[in-house]
């Protein structure tokens, strides 16, 4: 599993930009929150991890950015 850990060296630049913007739209949902914890950020986290498995699979392909 040592492999396929990431570092901030393994994203592209956009990577990292898109991140940035989905950790920030979550916490955006995270306090709209009426503390229930009834809001549904699966979407951002699917996209979050869909950006996470390309880094993966390029890392592991032994590709450059």
């Amino acid at each position: 599993m040592a492999d396929t850990d990431l570092n901030a060296s393994d994203y592209t630049a956009g990577e990292k930009a898109r991140l940035t913007l989905l950790i920030a739209r979550m916490a955006k949902r995270g306090i709209a929150d009426d503390g229930t914890g009834n809001v549904d950020q699966s979407d951002l986290q699917r996209r979050f991890d869909r950006i996470q498995n390309q880094a993966r699979k390029r890392k592991q392909q032994g590709r450059k950015k």
